[in-house]
């Protein structure tokens, strides 16, 4: 065996120590590149778009509605007076102009008699003033006879004495007419529903004899149905259109009405539209104060983009729909209007034909590349 000067072994250590360490950097190197070094980057995954297209979106609305009565009123006595006789009860049916009760008041009585009799002295003074003018005047027609003054004289008192009696006949019919008052008469046709008096009591006007009307008197053969729409609905309406509703009482019947009356302004609490509707109601089958449910129509009146509801991304900034635009996204702001079934309806800056992305998200960036495929419409 050959021995080897000491730094002479030391520099064989040196090289073969290097030797070791490149083979291990190449090998290192070499199982990198085998585990993907190589590998080509993935490409982004593509996302199904579909065409804008306009289209009619309608729908109903269900709101809660109350039927009235289309006249309705408190019967209160003119006068203070007395119950005398009542005729009618709740449930009757009168006409325009019956007789529902007659009250008495006997210092009624006594004022008419004495208005007659004040009309009927005022009217003999007037009889004996214009026959004495009428004698003056004809002797007049001798000259010399009557002075043209006690001619103007007797003119005079006959003239005062005629709106003497003019004055005493207008107290006469105002006390006739208050007389009247103690006969009370239904003032439109329909059915009593309210009767808070009996034969002999004390009654008279509100706050004065009566704190409850001696009757309440409702027009039930014709209704009004009354719902307030909320504002973002008061467009689909118009006069004369038809509704459905239904009320507890029969849900199996479906009634209808027609839009009669529309308020034209919307409640400042409420932020709804008043709406009544007249329901004709011959049979009696409905009664006022019912709470009906009212479907309202809305139909489309122009045609509208419209979208599937995923196509719509509601970020915390802005409302938008996603458009494809030379394979890049384009983040489009968008106002939404009804969604129905998974379908909403969007106003901006569309186009028809343009490519949405179907199932829009943030994760799709503005300006990023997106590999688009047809979804089936």
């Amino acid at each position: 065996m050959i021995a080897l000067p000491m730094n002479a072994y030391l520099n064989t250590l040196k090289i073969t120590g290097a030797l070791v360490l490149a083979a291990s950097l190449v090998r290192c190197s070499t199982s990198a590149g085998g585990a993907g070094g190589n590998k080509a980057p993935q490409a982004a995954p593509a996302v199904e778009t579909v065409s804008l297209k306009k289209g009619l979106l309608s729908s109903t609305l269900s709101v809660p509605g109350e039927l009235i009565s289309y006249q309705q009123v408190d019967l209160y006595a003119r006068e203070t007076s007395f119950v005398k006789t009542i005729v009618v009860d709740v449930g009757s049916e009168v006409k325009e102009g019956q007789v529902l009760a007659s009250l008495e008041a006997p210092e009624i009585s006594s004022r008419l008699a004495g208005a007659e009799s004040r009309g009927k002295s005022q009217e003999a003074v007037y009889l004996a003033s214009k026959a004495h003018y009428e004698r003056l005047l004809e002797t007049s027609k001798t000259p010399g006879t009557i002075s043209p003054h006690d001619l103007d004289q007797a003119r005079a008192r006959m003239n005062s004495a005629l709106v003497q009696l003019e004055a005493a006949r207008a107290t006469q019919r105002e006390v006739g007419n208050t007389r009247d008052y103690l006969t009370i008469r239904a003032p439109f046709a329909g059915v009593i529903t309210a009767r808070n008096v009996n034969p002999g009591a004390y009654v008279g006007p509100s706050g004065r004899g009566s704190e409850k009307p001696m009757f309440t008197l409702q027009e039930q053969k014709h209704l009004r149905l009354v719902v307030s729409v909320p504002e973002a609905y008061t467009a689909y309406l118009s006069l004369h259109d038809t509704v459905d509703f239904y009320v507890k009482s029969q849900p199996d019947k479906a009634f209808q009405a027609r839009v009669a009356r529309l308020a034209g302004a919307l409640d400042t609490r409420l932020r709804a539209e008043r709406i009544e509707m007249d329901v004709t109601n011959d049979n009696k089958r409905l009664l006022p104060g019912m709470i009906a449910d009212v479907v309202v129509p809305l139909p489309a009146k122009d045609s509208t983009f419209i979208v599937p509801k995923r196509a719509v991304v509601n970020a915390p900034e802005k409302v938008f729909i996603i458009k494809v635009v030379g394979g890049k996204a384009q983040w489009t702001p968008v106002r939404t209007g009804r969604t129905i079934d998974g379908k909403t309806e969007v106003y901006g800056d569309l186009r028809v034909g343009d490519e949405i992305v179907l199932a829009a998200s943030e994760e799709v960036r503005d300006g990023s590349d997106v590999p688009q495929t047809k979804a089936v419409q």
